[in-house]
């Protein structure tokens, strides 16, 4: 096994933790699960797969990553962070392997990596999925995630290269709990607008789209960005799979979004 630790935050993920789990030991040295209260197998599952799990209480999702970076006593020299709804594909692990035994440059402190969106069982690839990099893995010590309530990134100083294979994002167990969690996102968005925390996103690509997006009209840009993805992006071209994705990712969601915007508004002024 190559000198990694993959991290997987948990909560109620007895669905998804062992795919999660499994696939993480095709490189890991070390898998860590911090849980942060799951009432389901979610634990007993990790366990039983010979992953360390740890419990801490939820804050949000930048400081319960950055807890365990603190806390979980890693020494490895190289950190992974994986969602326990998202799987680390067979090439993506023997890209990994391949750079780590044959190929590593000098001076890289991170690799970014394509995500590979699935939703009702089928891997979306238009609508702004295809353009979808993020940094998962990383020399310990260096990067940490920055401490936002949505769209939180890895920040490291030094050089980062992009790998040629992703991972699979599976975040679908039916719409009713797509729709719970996206309610849930939707309250984190809010905050994240309410104290302009988007404006000192690392990103600096989401920090500018998330700044014209705000810039809209309240209501207008939710239409606005729907249209965008799925006819501009060609959302309409991943079937009836991306209809329904497009219209509640980038429609409903950012319509409930701004409503809660508008409800907070309204208790203000009260």
């Amino acid at each position: 096994m190559l000198d990694i630790t993959v991290i997987i935050l948990t909560k109620n993920e007895e669905k998804n933790v062992e795919a999660s789990i499994a696939s993480a030991k095709q490189i890991a040295k070390r898998i860590v699960v911090v849980d942060s209260g799951s009432e389901d197998e979610t634990v007993s599952i990790a366990e039983r797969l010979g992953a360390e799990v740890y419990f801490h209480e939820w804050e949000n999702y930048a400081k319960q990553f950055n807890w365990a970076l603190d806390n979980c006593d890693i020494k490895t020299e190289w950190i992974f962070r994986l969602d326990a709804d998202e799987r680390i594909t067979e090439e993506l692990a023997k890209e990994i392997i391949d750079i780590f035994n044959n190929d590593r440059q000098a001076g890289v402190n991170g690799y970014e990596m394509h995500l590979y969106m699935y939703f009702m069982n089928k891997r979306l690839k238009h609508g702004g999925t295809n353009k979808m990099y993020f940094l998962r893995l990383f020399r310990s010590g260096i990067g940490r995630v920055e401490n936002t309530n949505m769209d939180e990134h890895v920040v490291l100083s030094g050089k980062i290269c992009r790998l040629k294979y992703g991972f699979v994002h599976y975040d679908y167990k039916g719409l009713d709990d797509w729709l719970k969690k996206h309610i849930w996102y939707s309250g984190r968005e809010v905050v994240m607008y309410s104290e302009r925390e988007y404006e000192a996103l690392s990103d600096g690509k989401q920090k500018r789209k998330r700044g014209f997006y705000y810039k809209l009209p309240l209501f207008l840009r939710a239409k606005l960005y729907y249209i965008y993805r799925y006819y501009f992006q060609l959302g309409f071209l991943d079937g009836k799979e991306g209809k329904v994705f497009c219209f509640l990712q980038a429609y409903w969601y950012r319509f409930l979004v701004d409503a809660k915007i508008y409800e907070t508004k309204k208790e203000k002024k009260k």
